[in-house]
């Protein structure tokens, strides 16, 4: 029997969220948790992320934290959604992720983004600002020269074990990053699901201004969201809660804090403010039952033209994120390992 998703590759990155009354160790150690489930229910990758100085976050070390995960799995691909590329030297990013392929050949990708630290004092404290962003393309080529051996910023310098070795790389953009993307001929990661239109534009954009590269003979596309999967399409509403609650905060307070219950949102009395943030933070994803998510991402897939999806849901109940992502697993006919 086929499905609305057949033939379209599904992953999944982690972004390592922190619960009330849960600490760091707890969040990383989860995620490891959670890429060998998605590698059981026959995902096609699992990728990590990096934040710096978020309370709600755990993932500050994703080439680490990929080690980490890629040790405890054996087939499912690991990578980085993604290593900020400007808060790091080329080399020292083309090095770890040559030692990531040495010890696990075949299964690591590099996805890089260009985003820089939020605040002024976590740059100061990365030895980074707000311009270095704007130096990503050449910082991306410098990077991909360390594994051909032709970069020319650093002459008689090698990346020892990159050098000669062939890393997936991925870009990681919403608007600008597409057209960079394309210049360099890199596959591309977008999102999210919520704005459909300025999505496909910048899709478009990339696919015709793509050319081809040693990395990629062709455009590829892969889409990000929140996808949640339940029994109900209240029940699936109720997961995308907490996050939704973390984002209104951030906006209001400036601190992105660890996830709470659903519970106690609901007894929260939020101000005009901070509600308006947080129904917005509920709009747009892909959520409610298997049928529902069924139609509404192979919906998604169609308008982008995607060869993958790359789901992104966080949630305070670890529980209700697995049978989400089994539920998903099921409604897109993914082969169990």
């Amino acid at each position: 029997m086929t499905t609305p998703l057949e033939g379209i590759r599904l992953s999944v990155l982690d972004r390592s969220r922190t619960r009330e009354g849960e600490d760091g160790g707890q969040a990383l150690r989860d995620t490891v948790r959670l890429a060998r489930e998605a590698e059981a229910l026959g995902y096609h990758r699992f990728w990590v992320s990096e934040h710096h100085s978020v309370p709600g976050v755990a993932g500050s070390a994703p080439t680490v934290l990929a080690a980490a995960v890629a040790g405890a799995t054996t087939r499912i691909r690991v990578g980085t959604g993604g290593v900020m590329l400007p808060n790091h030297q080329p080399m020292v990013v083309a090095e770890q992720f040559g030692v990531l392929e040495s010890l696990f050949p075949g299964r690591i990708d590099m996805g890089l983004g260009r985003s820089v630290g939020f605040t002024d004092g976590i740059r100061r404290a990365l030895g980074r600002d707000k311009e270095d962003a704007d130096r990503f393309a050449s910082q991306l080529d410098e990077l991909l020269g360390w594994f051909t051996g032709e970069q020319t910023a650093h002459p008689q310098v090698h990346a020892r074990p990159a050098e000669g070795l062939r890393v997936p790389p991925y870009v990681l953009a919403t608007g600008e990053g597409a057209t960079i993307a394309a210049a360099a001929g890199l596959p591309l990661v977008i999102g999210d699901l919520k704005g459909r239109t300025r999505l496909r534009e910048a899709i478009d954009g990339y696919r015709s201004g793509f050319r081809p590269s040693v990395w990629s003979a062709e455009p590829y596309v892969v889409v990000a969201g929140t996808v949640a999967v339940a029994g109900t399409e209240e029940e699936a509403r109720r997961m995308l809660m907490p996050e939704a609650w973390s984002l209104a905060y951030s906006r209001t307070r400036g601190v992105f804090p660890p996830l709470a219950p659903p519970e106690r949102i609901d007894a929260l009395e939020m101000t005009d403010k901070q509600r308006g943030f947080y129904e917005s933070g509920l709009r747009g994803h892909v959520y409610g039952t298997e049928e529902q998510v069924a139609d509404e991402l192979a919906r998604a897939v169609r308008e982008t033209g995607a060869q993958e999806v790359l789901v992104t849901t966080s949630t305070y109940d670890r529980a209700a994120l697995i049978d989400s992502y089994r539920r998903l697993a099921r409604l897109a006919g993914l082969t169990p390992a």
